[in-house]
């Protein structure tokens, strides 16, 4: 068959799969303990995550990239689904009802654009710093950033732009275009920024504004907006050294009061931090950036641009969405809604970074010939 090849066991990469299941285990007890009727569908998703990543693994990422624009289209359409049949869900439609589950596209969609965009990207290597290129490529990424952040999905938009932003510059784009794009970013941040903590702001939603407030003055929404995440940090913080244990029965935590909604996805991280103390945030921490390490030296060691740009881009992915999820949980960053990868609840998000995984190892099992 043309999508498999003969592979070199040695040319496999453990580390990374251990790292990750390791990872998922600590999700699945923490995830138990947020939420115990959320733990079966937790186990699920990893084992059907585990199934379709050893499958990827051993299909021939070149092959399936000759497909780029099926991915592409497929994603596009799902996004569209979501926009006309949508469920609607505290008033953000994200979610596709599968009547045995529900299937959130926009998770997809950050596999399906670094798959796209590793093809699309290396076709057009030695075009990539043409203004012609560059405006092609923001076109493309345009429609699944829109359908995004019109669910309302405003995290997720920022992390697939970011991702984008990485996958282009691993594609060689010119420091001059880098250094021209933070030169007009970086003053327009702040001014977003200013401007949406004004009244009558055009950019944000209502409760979009008022976490961003919530961020910057958190002692005056700590009984509303702000509630969550004083509550996160005060969480992490009573954890200490090692925690107060998996499912305790202490009347002080934080989790066993219920003062933490949505503990199982958005907020995890507290979890961990309150009942598996400091060493386990480390231990969730070091087991990502391990992740995160294994897929850049998987991408540098690549055969081809394509297989750099899969494994740098999923380092990129993890990274990011690490970051948010737990930047939000100890109030360094503004109250959003990201899971953390691999821990967090939620089917679609945890099979879907599995499979990114598999296409990493596949580019691992075909390395540059030296």
């Amino acid at each position: 068959m043309k999508f498999l090849k003969k592979y070199e066991l040695k040319h496999f990469n453990f580390t990374l799969v251990i790292a990750v299941l390791l990872l998922s285990v600590i999700g699945i007890l923490a995830v138990g303990s947020a939420l115990p009727s959320a733990q079966t569908k937790q186990i699920l998703g990893v084992v059907l995550g585990v199934v379709a990543m050893l499958v990827i693994s051993v299909i021939d990422f070149e092959w399936v990239l000759n497909f780029y624009w099926v991915i592409y289209i497929v994603n596009i359409l799902l996004l569209l689904c979501v926009k006309f049949f949508g469920v609607n869900y505290n008033g953000a439609q994200r979610w596709i009802d599968l009547k045995f589950t529900t299937f959130q596209p926009s998770d997809l969609t950050k596999i399906c654009l670094i798959l796209f965009f590793a093809k699309f990207f290396m076709n057009h290597e030695n075009r990539i710093n043409e203004p012609r290129t560059i405006i092609k490529s923001i076109l493309l990424v345009a429609p699944s950033l829109y359908l995004i952040v019109t669910q309302p999905n405003l995290s997720n938009t920022l992390c697939i732009a970011a991702v984008f932003c990485v996958l282009i510059f691993l594609a060689g784009l010119n420091y001059k275009f880098i250094l021209t794009a933070l030169a007009i970013a970086i003053p327009s941040l702040i001014i977003f920024l200013t401007v949406a903590v004004m009244p009558n702001q055009p950019f944000l939603e209502d409760y979009q504004q008022e976490r961003i407030l919530a961020w910057l003055y958190p002692e005056e929404y700590s009984s509303d907006t702000g509630y969550q995440q004083q509550n996160s940090i005060m969480a992490i913080g009573s954890g200490q050294l090692s925690g107060k244990g998996l499912n305790n029965n202490t009347t002080t935590s934080v989790k066993n009061g219920n003062f933490l909604l949505e503990a199982e996805t958005d907020f995890i991280f507290a979890i961990i931090g309150e009942e598996l103390g400091f060493v386990g945030c480390c231990i969730v921490v070091f087991l990502l950036l391990l992740i995160i390490i294994q897929c850049i030296i998987i991408g540098i060691r690549s055969q081809n641009l394509a297989g750099q740009i899969i494994g740098g881009g999923m380092a990129a992915l993890i990274g990011f969405q690490s970051f948010i999820n737990m930047g939000v949980a100890t109030g360094i960053l503004p109250n959003t809604g990201l899971s953390l990868p691999f821990v967090s609840s939620g089917l679609t998000s945890i099979v879907c970074f599995y499979m990114g995984i598999g296409f990493v190892l596949n580019v691992s099992l075909q390395p540059k010939k030296y």
